[in-house]
């Protein structure tokens, strides 16, 4: 094995190029997918614009997956956990998984509370309440 350290996601140890990309939930994908799906839609006389396979299932996933519908909600949804100074890979396994209880939170993200800035069970529980404000109101 080389010198370099073993990546280790409960750790937040994911490579630095990982760390520093821009992460989208699901529920941001779909938005972005849905728009691009319309575009195509319009401008369908078009044989060039044909929407592949690949596309139509990758949009399927995703609206299926994605927990918050709203464009509005999507928003939010960040905006809240960026409050809460996580890393990008963090804030999108918890805007898609969306747990309920702080130690289902830590028990998908364990980095949360091992990291240097770890949240206290206050400040966590905080948030899924934010959370779950939203998908209630959605």
């Amino acid at each position: 094995m080389s010198g370099e350290e073993e990546e280790n996601a409960a750790e937040l140890k994911i490579g630095d190029e990982f760390l520093k990309a821009k992460c989208l939930m699901n529920c941001e994908v779909s938005l972005i997918l849905e728009h691009k799906y319309e575009q195509l839609q319009q401008s369908s006389d078009d044989p060039m614009n044909q929407v592949s396979q690949v596309f139509e299932k990758s949009l399927q996933y995703v609206k299926r997956f994605s927990r918050y519908k709203n464009p509005d909600a999507v928003r939010q949804v960040r905006e809240i956990l960026a409050r809460y100074q996580l890393a990008e890979f963090e804030l999108c396994v918890l805007g898609n998984l969306c747990p309920e209880t702080v130690e289902e939170a830590i028990a998908m993200v364990p980095s949360i509370k091992t990291r240097g800035r770890a949240q206290d069970d206050e400040a966590i529980e905080k948030m899924l309440n934010d959370l779950s404000l939203i998908k209630k109101f959605e």
